[in-house]
Order: C-alpha cells, then sequence, then structure tokens
C-alpha cells in the first residue's frame, strides 16, 4: 500500500544516516556497505603488515644471498655466524664490457637485477641465447682470497630463462679464472623433480673441477646428455627428463661466460690485472 504524504515526509525528516541504520540487516544498501568496509579493512591490515614486514624481507633475502656464495665457494658452516662468514669476501661493481671494477657504484648496495632493467644502465640484447632481454652493464662480483693475499676464488652471479622460469645463481672460478669449483642457482620455478633437479647436490656436484676453455682459450662448457668431442673435462651431464631446462643452463652459461659476458673479466684475471 503506498506510503501517505505524512510517512514520506516524516522518511525525509529522518536524515540519510537513519534511514540506512533503520533498513533491514540483509538489505542490498546494508550487504554491500559491509562487504566494502570490510574490504577496506583488510587492504590496510596487509598494507601495513607488508610495511612492517618488509625490513626483516629484505635482511632475509640479504642473508640468503650470503647463504648461497657461501656454500657455493665451499665456506658455508651453519654453526657460524653468516655474516661473520661472509665478511672475507670481497665485492666489487665489475664493467662487463672492460672486464674491470668500476666506483662509480656501492657495491654493497648495488642492484643487479634493478640496473638490468634500468635503460640507463642496461642494453637490449639482440643475440639473447640465455633469453635474458637486457643486460646489466655492471654486475656484482665477489673474490674470496687467501690468507697471504692471493687469490682463491672468483664468485661471479649468472641468470637465463629454463623452461618454465629464469633461473638466478652463482658460479664459482678457481684463481686461474677456468677452472669451475661451483655452480648452484637460488632463485627459480622449474618443474619439482625434473628441471628443479638444479637443486640436487649430486648434479652440483658434477659442475667440479670442469673447465670452461681449452688452452687456446675456446669455451667448450657444455651441459649435455653425450660429452663433447674435446672430452669429460668440458662436460656436465643433462637433467634426466629436463632436456629444456638442462639446455637454458647450458645456454646461460656459455652466455655469460663468453664475450657478451665476463670473458674480458676473465681474461684480466689470467693476465694478473684483478
Amino acid at each position: 500500500m503506498p506510503e501517505d504524504s505524512g510517512q514520506k515526509e516524516n522518511n525525509r525528516d529522518k536524515g540519510f544516516v537513519r534511514r540506512f541504520l533503520e533498513l533491514p540487516p540483509d538489505s542490498v544498501p546494508k550487504t554491500v556497505f559491509v562487504a566494502v568496509a570490510l574490504c577496506l579493512v583488510a587492504s590496510m591490515i596487509v598494507s601495513a603488515t607488508a610495511v612492517s614486514l618488509r625490513p626483516i624481507q629484505e635482511v632475509n633475502k640479504l642473508r640468503d644471498k650470503q647463504i648461497n656464495i657461501l656454500q657455493v665457494a665451499g665456506r658455508y658452516d651453519p654453526s657460524e655466524n653468516v655474516t661473520e662468514a661472509f665478511s672475507v669476501f670481497e665485492p666489487h661493481v665489475l664493467e662487463l664490457d672492460t672486464g674491470e671494477f668500476t666506483d662509480a657504484f656501492d657495491p654493497t648496495t648495488f642492484d643487479d637485477r634493478a640496473a638490468a632493467e634500468d635503460p640507463a644502465t642496461s642494453v637490449a640484447l639482440q643475440d639473447d641465447p640465455a633469453s635474458i632481454g637486457r643486460k646489466s652493464k655492471y654486475v656484482t662480483v665477489y673474490l674470496l682470497r687467501n690468507e697471504d693475499g692471493s687469490l682463491d676464488k672468483v664468485i661471479l652471479p649468472i641468470h637465463g630463462y629454463g623452461l618454465w622460469s629464469t633461473l638466478y645463481g652463482f658460479i664459482a672460478l678457481e684463481e686461474d679464472g677456468n677452472d669451475i669449483y661451483g655452480l648452484q642457482f637460488y632463485s627459480h620455478a622449474e618443474t619439482p623433480g625434473l628441471g628443479a633437479e638444479v637443486d640436487n647436490p649430486r648434479w652440483k656436484a658434477l659442475w667440479r673441477g670442469k673447465k670452461l676453455a681449452d688452452d687456446s682459450g675456446d669455451l667448450l662448457i657444455t651441459v649435455a646428455k653425450t660429452a663433447p668431442p674435446q672430452g669429460e673435462d668440458y662436460h656436465v651431464d643433462a637433467l634426466a627428463g629436463a632436456t629444456l631446462t638442462s639446455r637454458g643452463v647450458d645456454n646461460l652459461v656459455r652466455f655469460w661466460m663468453g664475450e657478451e659476458g665476463y670473458a674480458p673479466f676473465l681474461e684480466n684475471l689470467k693476465a694478473g690485472e684483478i
């Protein structure tokens, strides 16, 4: 039955808020209001939590990176303080084209990934076997020295695309810049049980003692099912059932150890200029 004019006038006098409060709990306006209010409160809680946890996340991210460098260099001991153990490494920002260290950036804060995305500090690749799109002009490398100051190992960051993801890791070289001490990845999303076997200690152990290049300087290191004609010194077995991931690792290692990557630096290293 339609409202009479007096009732309509009374409703107008109540105001919007009072009319809203008098609506039934299951009315559409109240349902929408509660849903929006809950979303706003939840988003504020999530945002506040993310901001408050960011410093902790950054610390954990740095610690994980340090642990991976210690592991690939054979220096990781779970019983030791990570920061203290890592303090023996010398970080340097390397200019890839010249193979020389630069003082233009602070090596303790330089962000390699951010540099690779910044047009001012990176270049787009035409020939891109590692499928990384852009290559940073600068990277952070780590030197490990013996007690007498002589060079023990060099730790170089590497990355490239596998089957499903970009694999980020480190390769450790002996002081001659040619013998591989270790290789491992700290970030990827390859298939568990297949491509993710790049994390398997048995597969990682296959890298130790392999050589990058022969005496004439030809880059020969290969990840494949069968050894190249040059022999086992340059061969790492491909992962069983993970052909594309293995091919991706082969491509990225050869890219970074080649002329577009660390070759100028490794030449300076062999010449005793590092």
